[in-house]
Protein backbone atom coordinates (compact mmCIF):
# COMPACT_ATOMS: atom_id res chain seq x y z
CA UNK A 1 0.00 0.00 0.00
CA UNK A 2 1.57 3.48 -1.08
CA UNK A 3 0.35 4.79 2.43
CA UNK A 4 1.92 2.56 4.21
CA UNK A 5 5.25 3.33 2.43
CA UNK A 6 4.99 6.86 3.10
CA UNK A 7 4.22 6.73 6.77
CA UNK A 8 6.81 4.14 7.28
CA UNK A 9 9.26 6.63 5.32
CA UNK A 10 8.20 9.63 7.11
CA UNK A 11 7.44 11.02 3.79
CA UNK A 12 3.66 11.37 5.04
CA UNK A 13 2.03 14.78 5.51
CA UNK A 14 -0.24 14.84 8.81
CA UNK A 15 -2.84 16.64 9.37
CA UNK A 16 -4.54 17.24 12.85
CA UNK A 17 -7.96 18.85 12.95
CA UNK A 18 -8.48 20.82 15.68
CA UNK A 19 -5.65 22.40 17.57
CA UNK A 20 -7.12 22.22 21.37
CA UNK A 21 -5.73 20.03 24.46
CA UNK A 22 -5.93 17.20 21.94
CA UNK A 23 -4.85 18.20 18.79
CA UNK A 24 -2.01 20.69 19.96
CA UNK A 25 0.01 17.85 22.09
CA UNK A 26 -0.15 15.34 18.77
CA UNK A 27 0.85 18.11 16.37
CA UNK A 28 4.51 18.71 18.48
CA UNK A 29 4.70 14.75 19.04
CA UNK A 30 4.79 14.29 15.07
CA UNK A 31 6.76 17.01 14.83
CA UNK A 32 9.13 16.03 16.96
CA UNK A 33 9.30 12.08 15.37
CA UNK A 34 9.99 13.76 11.76
CA UNK A 35 6.74 14.21 10.17
CA UNK A 36 5.37 16.98 8.67
CA UNK A 37 2.14 18.50 10.09
CA UNK A 38 -0.45 20.75 8.56
CA UNK A 39 -3.02 21.85 11.64
CA UNK A 40 -6.13 22.77 10.95
CA UNK A 41 -8.95 25.11 12.74
CA UNK A 42 -11.92 27.09 12.38
CA UNK A 43 -10.12 29.69 15.02
CA UNK A 44 -7.64 31.77 13.01
CA UNK A 45 -6.64 32.97 16.81
CA UNK A 46 -5.25 29.29 17.37
CA UNK A 47 -4.09 29.42 14.10
CA UNK A 48 -2.09 32.71 14.01
CA UNK A 49 -0.55 31.83 17.51
CA UNK A 50 0.54 28.34 16.33
CA UNK A 51 2.03 29.72 13.06
CA UNK A 52 4.20 32.26 15.05
CA UNK A 53 4.93 29.78 17.60
CA UNK A 54 2.67 30.89 20.55
CA UNK A 55 1.11 28.56 23.05
CA UNK A 56 -2.58 29.30 23.78
CA UNK A 57 -2.50 26.46 26.75
CA UNK A 58 -0.63 26.65 29.80
CA UNK A 59 0.95 23.37 30.67
CA UNK A 60 2.33 23.66 26.90
CA UNK A 61 5.04 25.72 26.17
CA UNK A 62 5.86 28.12 23.39
CA UNK A 63 9.49 26.93 23.17
CA UNK A 64 7.97 23.65 22.38
CA UNK A 65 6.78 24.74 19.81
CA UNK A 66 9.39 26.53 18.15
CA UNK A 67 11.86 23.90 18.21
CA UNK A 68 9.76 21.93 15.85
CA UNK A 69 8.17 25.09 13.33
CA UNK A 70 9.77 24.19 10.33
CA UNK A 71 7.35 20.98 10.31
CA UNK A 72 4.23 22.43 11.50
CA UNK A 73 1.96 24.91 9.17
CA UNK A 74 -1.44 25.85 10.62
CA UNK A 75 -4.74 26.92 8.51
CA UNK A 76 -8.33 27.79 8.41
CA UNK A 77 -8.55 26.63 4.53
CA UNK A 78 -9.64 22.89 4.28
CA UNK A 79 -8.92 22.69 0.85
CA UNK A 80 -5.28 21.68 2.36
CA UNK A 81 -6.86 18.06 3.37
CA UNK A 82 -5.90 16.79 -0.44
CA UNK A 83 -1.82 17.67 0.95
CA UNK A 84 -2.25 15.23 3.79
CA UNK A 85 -1.72 11.24 3.56
CA UNK A 86 -3.43 10.47 6.94
CA UNK A 87 -6.09 12.76 8.51
CA UNK A 88 -6.81 12.78 12.69
CA UNK A 89 -9.65 14.43 13.92
CA UNK A 90 -9.74 15.87 17.43
CA UNK A 91 -12.62 18.13 17.94
CA UNK A 92 -15.29 18.25 20.67
CA UNK A 93 -18.22 16.05 21.28
CA UNK A 94 -20.24 17.99 23.93
CA UNK A 95 -23.86 17.39 24.74
CA UNK A 96 -27.02 19.08 23.73
CA UNK A 97 -29.20 20.78 26.58
CA UNK A 98 -30.99 17.73 26.75
CA UNK A 99 -27.84 15.91 27.66
CA UNK A 100 -28.06 14.05 24.40
CA UNK A 101 -25.13 13.61 22.34
CA UNK A 102 -24.31 16.52 20.27
CA UNK A 103 -22.22 15.09 17.13
CA UNK A 104 -22.51 18.46 14.69
CA UNK A 105 -18.79 19.08 15.41
CA UNK A 106 -17.41 15.62 13.49
CA UNK A 107 -20.29 15.82 11.43
CA UNK A 108 -19.53 19.59 9.91
CA UNK A 109 -15.48 18.81 10.09
CA UNK A 110 -16.20 15.49 7.55
CA UNK A 111 -18.47 17.83 5.53
CA UNK A 112 -15.60 20.39 5.19
CA UNK A 113 -13.32 17.82 3.96
CA UNK A 114 -15.15 15.67 2.31
CA UNK A 115 -14.47 17.83 -1.11
CA UNK A 116 -11.64 17.96 -1.04
CA UNK A 117 -10.26 14.19 0.29
CA UNK A 118 -8.50 11.67 -2.38
CA UNK A 119 -7.49 7.88 -2.34
CA UNK A 120 -4.71 6.48 -0.57
CA UNK A 121 -5.39 8.30 2.50
CA UNK A 122 -6.19 7.61 6.23
CA UNK A 123 -8.69 9.34 8.77
CA UNK A 124 -8.24 8.75 12.08
CA UNK A 125 -11.49 10.05 14.81
CA UNK A 126 -10.20 10.53 17.77
CA UNK A 127 -13.07 12.79 19.58
CA UNK A 128 -15.22 10.63 22.16
CA UNK A 129 -18.06 9.38 21.16
CA UNK A 130 -20.87 6.55 21.05
CA UNK A 131 -20.01 3.08 19.86
CA UNK A 132 -20.97 3.29 16.24
CA UNK A 133 -20.79 6.63 15.28
CA UNK A 134 -17.50 6.92 13.02
CA UNK A 135 -19.15 3.85 10.71
CA UNK A 136 -21.94 6.08 10.57
CA UNK A 137 -20.36 9.48 10.36
CA UNK A 138 -17.63 8.54 8.22
CA UNK A 139 -17.17 5.17 6.49
CA UNK A 140 -20.94 5.20 5.28
CA UNK A 141 -19.88 8.34 3.18
CA UNK A 142 -16.95 7.33 2.34
CA UNK A 143 -18.97 4.41 0.64
CA UNK A 144 -21.26 6.66 -0.89
CA UNK A 145 -18.29 8.79 -2.49
CA UNK A 146 -17.40 5.76 -4.25
CA UNK A 147 -14.46 3.90 -1.65
CA UNK A 148 -13.57 1.19 -0.75
CA UNK A 149 -12.60 1.20 3.21
CA UNK A 150 -9.42 -1.00 3.22
CA UNK A 151 -8.40 -0.25 -0.03
CA UNK A 152 -7.98 2.99 -1.46
CA UNK A 153 -9.30 4.23 1.55
CA UNK A 154 -8.45 3.87 5.86
CA UNK A 155 -10.41 4.37 8.75
CA UNK A 156 -9.53 4.24 12.11
CA UNK A 157 -10.73 4.77 15.63
CA UNK A 158 -8.15 5.75 18.58
CA UNK A 159 -9.77 7.66 21.84
CA UNK A 160 -7.74 10.14 22.92
CA UNK A 161 -6.22 9.94 26.31
CA UNK A 162 -4.72 13.40 26.92
CA UNK A 163 -4.33 14.08 31.15
CA UNK A 164 -3.79 18.02 31.00
CA UNK A 165 -0.75 18.95 33.50
CA UNK A 166 -0.24 15.36 34.16
CA UNK A 167 3.65 15.33 34.76
CA UNK A 168 3.64 11.56 35.16
CA UNK A 169 2.26 10.83 31.34
CA UNK A 170 2.40 12.18 27.99
CA UNK A 171 1.28 12.04 24.26
CA UNK A 172 4.67 9.44 23.60
CA UNK A 173 4.43 7.80 26.85
CA UNK A 174 0.29 6.94 27.02
CA UNK A 175 -0.98 3.67 25.57
CA UNK A 176 -2.74 4.21 22.68
CA UNK A 177 -6.03 1.76 21.36
CA UNK A 178 -6.45 1.58 17.60
CA UNK A 179 -9.77 0.02 15.84
CA UNK A 180 -9.84 -0.33 12.20
CA UNK A 181 -12.70 -0.96 9.87
CA UNK A 182 -10.99 -3.50 8.43
CA UNK A 183 -7.84 -5.39 8.96
CA UNK A 184 -5.64 -3.12 6.25
CA UNK A 185 -7.08 -0.35 8.23
CA UNK A 186 -6.07 -1.43 11.55
CA UNK A 187 -2.01 -2.19 9.68
CA UNK A 188 -2.07 1.63 8.34
CA UNK A 189 -3.55 2.52 11.43
CA UNK A 190 -0.37 0.96 13.84
CA UNK A 191 2.26 2.09 11.16
CA UNK A 192 0.67 5.92 11.83
CA UNK A 193 1.05 5.74 15.76
CA UNK A 194 3.70 3.29 15.75
CA UNK A 195 6.46 6.36 15.51
CA UNK A 196 4.87 8.64 17.90
CA UNK A 197 4.05 6.34 20.32
CA UNK A 198 5.45 3.89 22.94
CA UNK A 199 2.46 1.44 23.22
CA UNK A 200 0.23 0.72 20.84
CA UNK A 201 -3.33 -1.69 21.61
CA UNK A 202 -4.96 -3.04 18.81
CA UNK A 203 -8.53 -3.73 19.18
CA UNK A 204 -10.60 -5.61 16.86
CA UNK A 205 -13.33 -3.14 15.43
CA UNK A 206 -13.86 0.58 15.71
CA UNK A 207 -16.67 -0.08 18.22
CA UNK A 208 -14.80 -1.77 20.15
CA UNK A 209 -12.27 1.16 20.58
CA UNK A 210 -15.33 3.96 20.98
CA UNK A 211 -16.36 1.85 23.75
CA UNK A 212 -13.32 1.60 25.40
CA UNK A 213 -12.76 5.24 25.68
CA UNK A 214 -16.21 5.57 27.52
CA UNK A 215 -15.74 2.47 30.01
CA UNK A 216 -12.49 4.69 31.40
CA UNK A 217 -13.79 7.66 31.89
CA UNK A 218 -17.63 5.90 33.07
CA UNK A 219 -15.60 4.18 35.40
CA UNK A 220 -13.97 7.44 36.41
CA UNK A 221 -17.06 9.32 36.97
CA UNK A 222 -19.30 6.62 38.87
CA UNK A 223 -15.94 6.23 41.41
CA UNK A 224 -15.92 9.42 42.23
CA UNK A 225 -19.77 9.47 42.40
CA UNK A 226 -19.09 6.89 45.16
CA UNK A 227 -16.86 8.58 47.20
CA UNK A 228 -18.84 11.94 46.97
CA UNK A 229 -21.23 10.08 48.45
CA UNK A 230 -19.33 8.29 51.38
CA UNK A 231 -18.01 12.15 52.04
CA UNK A 232 -21.24 13.04 52.12
CA UNK A 233 -22.00 10.52 54.92
CA UNK A 234 -18.64 11.33 56.57
CA UNK A 235 -19.61 14.61 57.24
CA UNK A 236 -22.71 13.67 59.09
CA UNK A 237 -20.65 11.60 60.93
CA UNK A 238 -17.61 14.11 61.47
CA UNK A 239 -14.97 12.12 59.85
CA UNK A 240 -12.32 13.31 57.35
CA UNK A 241 -13.25 11.53 53.85
CA UNK A 242 -9.80 12.37 53.07
CA UNK A 243 -8.16 10.37 55.81
CA UNK A 244 -10.42 7.43 55.41
CA UNK A 245 -9.54 7.28 51.56
CA UNK A 246 -5.50 7.62 52.61
CA UNK A 247 -5.86 4.84 55.16
CA UNK A 248 -8.08 2.52 52.70
CA UNK A 249 -5.08 3.41 50.11
CA UNK A 250 -2.87 1.46 52.00
CA UNK A 251 -3.87 -1.77 51.12
CA UNK A 252 -1.84 -3.39 48.38
CA UNK A 253 -4.61 -4.79 46.43
CA UNK A 254 -8.42 -4.39 45.51
CA UNK A 255 -8.24 -0.74 46.36
CA UNK A 256 -8.10 2.41 43.92
CA UNK A 257 -8.18 5.44 45.70
CA UNK A 258 -10.83 7.97 44.40
CA UNK A 259 -10.66 11.92 45.90
CA UNK A 260 -13.83 13.54 46.61
CA UNK A 261 -14.43 17.09 45.66
CA UNK A 262 -16.86 19.67 44.78
CA UNK A 263 -18.07 18.28 41.77
CA UNK A 264 -16.76 16.80 38.17
CA UNK A 265 -15.68 18.87 35.04
CA UNK A 266 -13.31 18.87 32.01
CA UNK A 267 -13.96 17.56 28.70
CA UNK A 268 -14.23 14.36 29.41
CA UNK A 269 -15.70 12.72 32.86
CA UNK A 270 -19.00 15.41 32.95
CA UNK A 271 -19.72 14.27 29.15
CA UNK A 272 -18.95 10.78 28.37
CA UNK A 273 -21.52 8.51 30.45
CA UNK A 274 -24.89 10.39 28.85
CA UNK A 275 -23.03 9.01 25.48
CA UNK A 276 -23.32 6.04 26.23
CA UNK A 277 -26.67 6.12 28.45
CA UNK A 278 -28.27 7.99 25.54
CA UNK A 279 -26.66 4.62 23.04
CA UNK A 280 -28.08 2.42 25.46
CA UNK A 281 -31.79 3.98 25.56
CA UNK A 282 -31.66 3.15 21.42
CA UNK A 283 -31.09 -0.69 22.50
CA UNK A 284 -34.19 -0.30 25.53
CA UNK A 285 -32.06 -0.59 28.22
CA UNK A 286 -31.44 1.62 31.18
CA UNK A 287 -28.01 2.40 32.64
CA UNK A 288 -29.36 3.18 36.36
CA UNK A 289 -26.03 2.78 38.23
CA UNK A 290 -24.29 5.31 35.70
CA UNK A 291 -26.97 7.80 36.10
CA UNK A 292 -27.00 7.67 39.51
CA UNK A 293 -23.41 8.27 40.09
CA UNK A 294 -23.89 11.25 37.32
CA UNK A 295 -26.65 12.96 39.73
CA UNK A 296 -24.70 12.51 42.71
CA UNK A 297 -21.62 14.36 40.98
CA UNK A 298 -24.00 16.99 39.42
CA UNK A 299 -25.09 17.53 43.36
CA UNK A 300 -21.69 18.16 44.68
CA UNK A 301 -21.98 22.21 43.84
CA UNK A 302 -25.31 22.76 45.64
CA UNK A 303 -23.97 20.76 48.62
CA UNK A 304 -20.62 23.55 48.75
CA UNK A 305 -23.17 25.76 48.89
CA UNK A 306 -25.31 25.03 51.36
CA UNK A 307 -21.97 24.20 53.50
CA UNK A 308 -20.83 27.72 53.10
CA UNK A 309 -24.43 29.04 54.34
CA UNK A 310 -24.25 26.89 57.37
CA UNK A 311 -20.85 27.78 58.32
CA UNK A 312 -22.29 31.83 57.53
CA UNK A 313 -25.14 31.08 59.53
CA UNK A 314 -22.71 30.18 62.44
CA UNK A 315 -21.35 33.52 62.06
CA UNK A 316 -24.54 35.49 61.68
CA UNK A 317 -23.98 36.27 58.57
CA UNK A 318 -26.31 35.72 55.03
CA UNK A 319 -25.48 34.35 52.17
CA UNK A 320 -26.71 37.36 50.18
CA UNK A 321 -24.97 40.23 50.04
CA UNK A 322 -21.62 38.05 51.43
CA UNK A 323 -17.83 39.20 49.79
CA UNK A 324 -17.13 35.30 48.58
CA UNK A 325 -14.18 34.64 46.87
CA UNK A 326 -13.54 31.13 44.80
CA UNK A 327 -10.09 29.69 44.33
CA UNK A 328 -9.76 28.39 40.73
CA UNK A 329 -12.21 28.36 38.05
CA UNK A 330 -10.48 25.48 35.71
CA UNK A 331 -11.93 21.80 36.28
CA UNK A 332 -8.59 20.53 37.99
CA UNK A 333 -5.55 21.63 39.52
CA UNK A 334 -2.94 23.21 37.35
CA UNK A 335 -4.43 23.55 33.91
CA UNK A 336 -6.48 26.75 31.97
CA UNK A 337 -8.99 24.79 31.05
CA UNK A 338 -12.80 25.78 32.55
CA UNK A 339 -14.78 23.25 30.59
CA UNK A 340 -17.62 22.17 32.94
CA UNK A 341 -15.82 23.20 35.98
CA UNK A 342 -17.92 22.97 39.10
CA UNK A 343 -16.31 25.82 40.40
CA UNK A 344 -18.06 28.11 37.65
CA UNK A 345 -21.46 25.61 38.54
CA UNK A 346 -20.67 27.21 42.58
CA UNK A 347 -20.40 30.99 40.86
CA UNK A 348 -24.14 30.19 39.07
CA UNK A 349 -25.41 29.20 42.62
CA UNK A 350 -23.96 31.86 44.18
CA UNK A 351 -24.68 34.88 42.00
CA UNK A 352 -28.10 33.38 41.71
CA UNK A 353 -28.55 33.67 45.86
CA UNK A 354 -27.16 36.98 45.86
CA UNK A 355 -23.90 36.61 47.06
CA UNK A 356 -21.13 38.58 45.48
CA UNK A 357 -18.74 36.74 44.08
CA UNK A 358 -14.87 36.79 42.58
CA UNK A 359 -12.48 34.64 41.47
CA UNK A 360 -8.07 34.04 41.81
CA UNK A 361 -6.89 31.67 39.29
CA UNK A 362 -3.09 31.76 38.09
CA UNK A 363 -4.05 29.98 34.78
CA UNK A 364 -6.76 32.25 33.52
CA UNK A 365 -6.29 36.23 34.49
CA UNK A 366 -9.85 36.86 33.02
CA UNK A 367 -12.43 34.69 32.97
CA UNK A 368 -13.13 32.46 30.06
CA UNK A 369 -15.18 32.81 27.22
CA UNK A 370 -18.43 30.03 27.63
CA UNK A 371 -21.46 28.87 25.74
CA UNK A 372 -23.45 28.56 28.72
CA UNK A 373 -21.74 30.86 32.15
CA UNK A 374 -20.75 34.66 31.43
CA UNK A 375 -18.85 36.66 33.97
CA UNK A 376 -17.49 40.04 33.64
CA UNK A 377 -15.02 39.13 35.63
CA UNK A 378 -10.62 39.08 36.29
CA UNK A 379 -8.79 37.27 39.14
CA UNK A 380 -7.96 39.08 41.61
CA UNK A 381 -4.35 38.86 43.27
CA UNK A 382 -3.83 36.63 46.58
CA UNK A 383 -2.81 39.39 48.91
CA UNK A 384 -3.32 39.49 53.17
CA UNK A 385 -5.34 42.57 52.31
CA UNK A 386 -7.69 41.15 49.71
CA UNK A 387 -8.22 37.63 51.52
CA UNK A 388 -8.95 39.06 54.51
CA UNK A 389 -11.41 41.43 52.38
CA UNK A 390 -14.04 38.51 51.90
CA UNK A 391 -16.85 36.56 54.24
CA UNK A 392 -15.46 33.54 53.02
CA UNK A 393 -13.24 31.69 50.68
CA UNK A 394 -13.60 28.26 48.78
CA UNK A 395 -10.85 26.23 47.55
CA UNK A 396 -12.81 25.01 44.44
CA UNK A 397 -9.36 24.17 42.04
CA UNK A 398 -6.84 23.38 44.34
CA UNK A 399 -4.45 24.94 41.94
CA UNK A 400 -0.24 23.67 43.41
CA UNK A 401 1.45 27.90 43.23
CA UNK A 402 -1.49 29.46 45.35
CA UNK A 403 -0.32 30.55 48.68
CA UNK A 404 -2.54 28.44 50.90
CA UNK A 405 -0.65 29.42 54.19
CA UNK A 406 -1.48 33.03 53.57
CA UNK A 407 -4.93 32.26 52.38
CA UNK A 408 -5.50 30.31 55.88
CA UNK A 409 -3.61 33.12 57.92
CA UNK A 410 -5.89 35.65 56.47
CA UNK A 411 -9.17 34.56 55.57
CA UNK A 412 -12.21 34.94 58.08
CA UNK A 413 -13.64 31.33 56.42
CA UNK A 414 -12.54 29.08 54.29
CA UNK A 415 -14.97 25.85 52.79
CA UNK A 416 -12.62 23.71 51.67
CA UNK A 417 -14.08 21.05 49.66
CA UNK A 418 -10.69 19.76 47.73
CA UNK A 419 -9.10 18.61 50.92
CA UNK A 420 -6.14 21.06 50.82
CA UNK A 421 -5.97 21.61 54.61
CA UNK A 422 -5.45 18.58 56.10
CA UNK A 423 -5.39 19.63 59.64
CA UNK A 424 -8.48 21.69 59.63
CA UNK A 425 -7.58 24.76 61.49
CA UNK A 426 -10.25 26.88 63.27
CA UNK A 427 -11.23 29.03 60.31
CA UNK A 428 -11.09 25.93 58.21
CA UNK A 429 -14.33 23.89 57.24
CA UNK A 430 -14.41 20.84 54.59
CA UNK A 431 -17.14 20.42 51.91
Amino acid sequence: MEILNKINSKDATIGIIGLGYVGLPLIIRYATVGYNIIGFDIDQKKVDKLNNAESYIAHITSAEISKQQDKITATIDFSNISKCDAIIICVPTPLTDHRSPDLSFVSETFESIKPHLRKDQLICLESTTYPGTTEEIIVGPLVDLGFTIGDDFFVIYSPEREDPANKDYETKTIPKVIGGFTPNCLEVGMALYGPAIDQLIPVSSLKVAEMTKLLENIHRAVNIGLINEMKRVADALEIDIFEIVSAAASKPFGFTPYYSGPGIGGHCIPIDPFYLTWKAREYGMNTRFIELAAEINEAMPSYVVEKLVDALNDQEKPLRGSKILLLGVAYKKNVDDARESPSVEIMEILREKGAIINYSDPYLPKFPDMREHQFDLESVPITAESVSSYDAVIVATDHDDLDYELIQQHAALIVDPRGRYRQLPDNVIRA
